[in-house]
C-alpha cells in the first residue's frame, strides 16, 4: 500500500473532525440535545456501516473468540468515547476539553508500548512533543483555560474520554492483522450501539423532526454520514495500514483544520503565531508518521 493512500485517508479523517465542531454546534441543543445526536450517530451510523459490506459483498466471518475484544473495542472507541465526551461537555468548558483531547497521541504511545510492545522511538517522542505543543498553543491563542471547581468532574470525564480512545486504536490494532477495516467497523459498531441506544432514545424521541429547518438536516447529514460513517471507516482502514501511534497524531490537526475553516469563513484572523504553532503540528505529525512504517498489503 502506498503511503500516500494511507496519509491522504488519515489527512481526510482530520479534516472532516475539524469541520464537526463547528457544523455540530449549528443544530445542538437548539435542535437536538447531545445524548440525541449520540443515538443518531451510532445507530444511523450502524446501519451504514452494515449496509457498506453487504454492498461491497464482504461476507468475510469473524471468529467467536475474537468478539469479546471487538464489543470491547465498541465500548472503548465508540460508546465510552461519544458518552464520555458529551457528558463532560456539559459540565467543563470547551477550552478544557479541546486541550484535554490533545493528550490522545501521548496516551496511545504509552498504551501501545506497555499492551502490544509498540517501539517508542525518539522519532515519536519528539512528535508527539511538538504536536502537543503546538495544537495546545493553537487552541489556548482563542481562549483561557478554566480551573472553576464545577469542571473539574467535566475535565475527568474528558481525560476517561481521552484514553477510552487512546485504548481502542490500540487495542483494534490486532484485529486489523487479521480482518478486513470494513469487518472490524462493522462489529465495534454492532457492539457499541448496544451499549448507547439505552442512554440515548429518549432525547432522540423527544427531537421535533417535524420543525427541523433544511440547513439543521444538512449539518445533521453531515455528522451521521462524513464524521461517523466515512471518518470512522477511513481511520480504522487506515489503522490496517500503520501504527496505532500515527493514526493518533494525527488528531493534532483537528484544531489546525478548525481554525483554517474559521479563518476562511472570516470567523478568525490569520497571525504569524498561528503560522508557528502549525509549523510545529506538521513537525510532530511527519516525525511520528517516520517512526511508524507503512505496512505492505494488497487491500
Amino acid at each position: 500500500m502506498k503511503k500516500w493512500k494511507v496519509h491522504s485517508a488519515l489527512l481526510l479523517a482530520n479534516l472532516i473532525y475539524g469541520a464537526n465542531y463547528g457544523i455540530a454546534k449549528a443544530v445542538m441543543p437548539q435542535y437536538i440535545e447531545p445524548f440525541g445526536f449520540i443515538f443518531s450517530r451510532v445507530f444511523f451510523g450502524t446501519i451504514l456501516f452494515w449496509l457498506f459490506n453487504l454492498s461491497i459483498r464482504n461476507k468475510e466471518k469473524v471468529s467467536r473468540k475474537d468478539m469479546p475484544l471487538l464489543a470491547l473495542c465498541g465500548l472503548l472507541g465508540v460508546a465510552a468515547n461519544q458518552l464520555l465526551f458529551f457528558s463532560g461537555l456539559n459540565l467543563t468548558t470547551p477550552i478544557n476539553a479541546s486541550v484535554i483531547q490533545t493528550l490522545v497521541p501521548v496516551m496511545v504511545l504509552l498504551i501501545a508500548a506497555v499492551l502490544i510492545n509498540e517501539k517508542i522511538t525518539w522519532r515519536k517522542t519528539l512528535g508527539v512533543i511538538l504536536g502537543l505543543t503546538g495544537a495546545g498553543l493553537l487552541i489556548t491563542n482563542k481562549e483561557e483555560l478554566s480551573f472553576r471547581n464545577e469542571a473539574f468532574t467535566g475535565d475527568m470525564l474528558i481525560i476517561l474520554n481521552s484514553a477510552s480512545y487512546a485504548a481502542y486504536l490500540v487495542l483494534a490494532k490486532p484485529l486489523m492483522a487479521k480482518y478486513k477495516a470494513q469487518t472490524v467497523i462493522k462489529w465495534v459498531f454492532f457492539f457499541a450501539m448496544l451499549v448507547v441506544v439505552p442512554f440515548t432514545f429518549r432525547e432522540f424521541m423527544e427531537v421535533d423532526w417535524a420543525h427541523i429547518p433544511a440547513e439543521a438536516w444538512l449539518a445533521i447529514i453531515y455528522v451521521v454520514v462524513f464524521t461517523t460513517f466515512i471518518a470512522y471507516l477511513l481511520n480504522t482502514w487506515a489503522l490496517h495500514h500503520v501504527n496505532s501511534s500515527v493514526v493518533g497524531i494525527y488528531a493534532y490537526l483537528q484544531p489546525l483544520f478548525a481554525s483554517i475553516m474559521a479563518i476562511s469563513l472570516g470567523q478568525d484572523n490569520f497571525t504569524l503565531e498561528k503560522g508557528l504553532y502549525s509549523l510545529f503540528i506538521f513537525a510532530g505529525v511527519y516525525l511520528v508518521s517516520r517512526g511508524g512504517r507503512t505496512k505492505k498489503s494488497n487491500d
